[in-house]
């Protein structure tokens, strides 16, 4: 009888919520990764709403958190990365938004759910995912393949490809080429990663996030990157590739969550629910070029981007692919890592 009676108070305060939301109004705000939304999705809900939106970004996990800890106040909604959810509700920095009560959470892909902490979706909303690849410019490099064919120009071009300015990232791409897990908590194998790095760093022109523009000017050949410059790859498809590498590849996936101090909590979960809808799901991708989560959204993409192999890459490609994991503990053993490779 409590569950069935806890069913009827749960979908009460859906059906309250929902109804407040129907005429909401006020402000929301937003912290999110630098150009990872679709602003017009933004306008859009303001306008049909009446809510003012505002958005600052941030260029790490681990940026975003340091500026929550710090005691950063203001913000309702956050993406972060699946491990840094785990890590952030952990240290009670999230408030439960059941997205999962909302209309539309039927067309989350199930295998979405990735963060150990929040298995059911009670917290966080899942997003976007995508590969971690490079990004190329074809008159330098015809056709890349590899992290190994990447790393053997830049040791015939110095200076002329980039990594990616993230401990784990690159960290990773180095545990990936000594062959090991991209959550290894292995001191030996953290240590041969960070050596696979520091003898390939006299060849990296600089660790950094704004590559596309450099590598469409040609100043680099290659950078490290998201999936997300495959936008660039298709408006520019003569001098632009974006390649998976066939030794594997890190992935990632952000959430959608609400801070436990949140002013607008209200609006941001109508943001959540609105997010939820598979037109603006599949808006939201196309100006993103990340893998959709929202199965129903997948039919509203053009030809072009359903069928792109670094956005939705085969099964084969698929089980090349590591998502990170939170460490706990053993994160400093990366840290202390990564801080002597940007040191040396």
């Amino acid at each position: 009888m409590r569950r069935i009676l806890g069913r009827i108070v749960g979908v009460a305060s859906v059906l309250m919520l929902s109804a407040n939301m129907a005429a909401a109004e006020g402000k929301l705000s937003l912290y999110n990764w630098g150009d990872y939304i679709n602003p017009e999705i933004i306008d859009q809900f303001s306008k049909e709403y009446k809510v003012d939106v505002t958005l600052d970004t941030y260029s790490t996990n681990e940026e975003m958190l340091a500026r929550i800890q710090a005691g950063a106040s203001g913000y309702d909604l956050v993406w972060p990365s699946v491990h840094m959810h785990d890590i952030m509700q952990q240290l009670g920095l999230l408030q439960a938004a059941h997205p999962n009560q909302m209309p539309g959470w039927d067309k989350i892909d199930k295998a979405a759910l990735r963060s150990h902490e929040d298995p059911n979706g009670d917290y966080c909303l899942p997003y976007a995912w995508g590969a971690v690849g490079i990004l190329y410019n074809k008159k330098m490099i015809p056709e890349l393949k590899s992290w190994n064919q990447f790393f053997e120009y830049a040791k015939a071009h110095p200076g002329k490809v980039t990594m990616l300015d993230d401990l784990r990232e690159t960290l990773g791409v180095g545990l990936i080429m000594t062959g090991a897990s991209v959550n290894s908590r292995n001191p030996e194998e953290i240590t041969k990663a960070e050596n696979f790095i520091m003898e390939q760093k006299p060849n990296i022109g600089a660790f950094r996030y704004d590559v596309i523009p450099l590598v469409t000017a040609g100043d680099i050949a290659a950078g490290h990157y998201y999936v997300g410059g495959v936008l660039n790859t298709l408006q520019n498809p003569e001098l632009l590739g974006f390649v998976i590498p066939e030794e594997g590849a890190t992935m990632y996936q952000e959430d959608v969550c609400l801070l436990a101090n949140a002013p607008n909590p209200d609006n941001a979960k109508l943001f959540m629910q609105f997010l939820l809808r598979p037109e603006v799901a599949a808006k939201n991708s196309e100006r993103l070029t990340n893998g959709v989560v929202n199965t129903a959204a997948v039919d509203l993409l053009p030809e072009a981007l359903r069928s792109n192999p670094s956005i939705n890459p085969t099964p084969e490609v698929r089980a090349k692919l590591q998502i990170f994991e939170d460490l706990g503990k053993d994160l400093r053993l990366y840290t202390r890592a990564w801080d002597r490779i940007k040191a040396n």
